[in-house]
């Protein structure tokens, strides 16, 4: 069974508005890392829309840095999966819209043969932590306190508490703490 992988970016306080975020090239070599390990990105259309067409642009623009546009090329080299009643259509050839029931339809992706699988976002991953279906956290926890924003777990309703085992952190450069964490 393929695992569902959990990434995002995180204040010191637990802020997960990507506007509260510092980025950095080596946090991009991060995600880019994380990258080879997935063959296909969930998003809900929130995500979604941040996500592209920024990187694809990012991914064509030659002004840009040369880790953004790896990034970026990495980015729209993986298929997408975006959860959406409203959105009616996607540009990407690799990229489709599904309006099924998320559980049915994320139980059935882990059991297609194939590498493990990343969400981002904030709403459709609280839904799949929720269902229990989570696998790993990859958390990068900036130090920045942004006192203000969505925190990660806003709105979350566990059914029992969730226990993580570390199996994996780094200290980037910047201050940021990238931690890898394994659901017990």
């Amino acid at each position: 069974m393929r695992n569902l992988i959990y990434a995002i970016n995180l204040t010191a306080d637990g802020c997960c508005d990507h506007t509260k975020m510092v980025g950095s090239e080596e946090m991009l070599e991060h995600y880019m890392n994380l990258f080879r390990s997935v063959d296909l990105q969930i998003f809900g259309r929130k995500t979604y829309e941040l996500m592209v067409p920024y990187w694809p642009d990012v991914a064509k623009d030659p002004t840009e840095t040369k880790a953004s546009i790896a990034f970026g090329k990495a980015f729209v080299a993986l298929s997408r999966i975006v959860f959406s009643r409203t959105l009616n259509s996607v540009e990407e050839k690799n990229t489709n819209i599904v309006r099924t029931n998320l559980k049915d339809e994320i139980l059935k992706l882990k059991n297609e043969p194939g590498k493990k699988i990343l969400v981002g976002g904030v709403s459709v991953p609280a839904q799949l932590i929720e269902l229990g279906l989570v696998d790993e956290f990859h958390f990068v926890v900036q130090p920045v306190v942004a006192g203000e924003g969505r925190r990660l777990g806003e709105g979350v309703s566990l059914p029992e508490r969730l226990n993580l085992k570390l199996v994996d952190s780094k200290v980037l450069k910047s201050g940021a703490v990238a931690l890898h964490y394994l659901k017990q």
